[in-house]
């Protein structure tokens, strides 16, 4: 019987924002195949990974802890249990990120001239100094076991500039909107991070790609998804279970010569 090129059955996995609505599909897809899930997320409790995760909150492939991926120590702590329960990590899924959402106060989403410098750290610190600190700290675990991959979640407006016409109809309301600026810079921070370390653990047998996805439908603002859909080649946004696939692929052996890549999932949207 040939090798199942996708089995991830036994892998460990840790998913960073594992509680949003992307961190949470990865996970429960990943457990699904066998695979041991840290979910780690700033907001871990009883209560709220009972909200996001139901009955799959007792499930003995997932691991919820509390981290700040901002913060080193929070990252080691946390690394360190899921070494005492598992074992060294296989995989890491940087999917943490924060956006301003078109539903975002205005202060968000005011022109560039005006966008509040405590805003543009808040970003990068998660989105960027996040993702460094945990391949710091884990890849390392994983280049000393000479094997593991990364993914780094990176958005398609970290290739292109958003376009700002599909938020015009929110000018209407008397306050200027623009998708602001740090989100984009973040996600484009990303690619040659990969590149980076991709190049960097080469030798340690640590594939490091990146990930870079288009819109999730989460019922958005009906004028917003109008515009949005127009500009998809696919005409709608993602379901939020249609990047499993390419997470699956890149920790398992069927992308064993893929380090340094960017794989694009965004309907299209980057074509035209």
């Amino acid at each position: 019987m040939s090798e199942d090129l996708f089995d991830i059955n036994g892998k460990i996995v840790v998913v960073t924002g594992g509680l949003g609505q992307l961190g949470r599909q990865f996970s429960l897809a990943l457990a699904d195949r066998g695979a041991k899930v840290a979910v780690f997320d700033q907001k871990v409790d009883e209560k709220t990974v009972a909200e996001r995760f139901g009955s799959r909150a007792k499930d003995e492939n997932l691991l919820f802890a509390a981290v700040d991926i901002t913060r080193r120590g929070s990252i080691e702590t946390a690394l360190a249990n899921v070494k005492k329960t598992w074992g060294v990590p296989n995989a890491l899924i940087n999917n943490a990120a924060l956006d301003s959402p078109p539903g975002a106060p205005t202060s968000e989403n005011g022109p560039f001239e005006s966008y509040p410098e405590s805003s543009w750290d808040s970003v990068m610190a998660v989105n960027v100094k996040g993702v460094f600190l945990c391949c710091q700290v884990i890849g390392e675990e994983m280049a000393k076991a000479q094997s593991g991959s990364i993914i780094n979640i990176s958005s398609m407006y970290g290739l292109v500039s958003p376009d700002q016409r599909l938020y015009e109809y929110r000018n209407k309301g008397g306050a200027p909107f623009f998708k602001p600026v740090a989100y984009s810079a973040s996600k484009s921070a990303l690619f040659n991070l990969t590149r980076y370390l991709a190049t960097y653990w080469a030798a340690k047998n640590v594939r490091v790609n990146t990930l870079t996805f288009g819109g999730v439908f989460n019922d958005q603002d009906e004028n917003f998804l109008e515009g949005y859909i127009a500009r998809v080649p696919l005409g709608r946004m993602a379901r939020e279970d249609e990047y499993n696939g390419a997470v699956i692929f890149l920790i398992s052996i069927a992308s064993s010569y893929m380090t340094g890549s960017n794989l694009v999932i965004d309907g299209g949207w980057t074509a035209w």
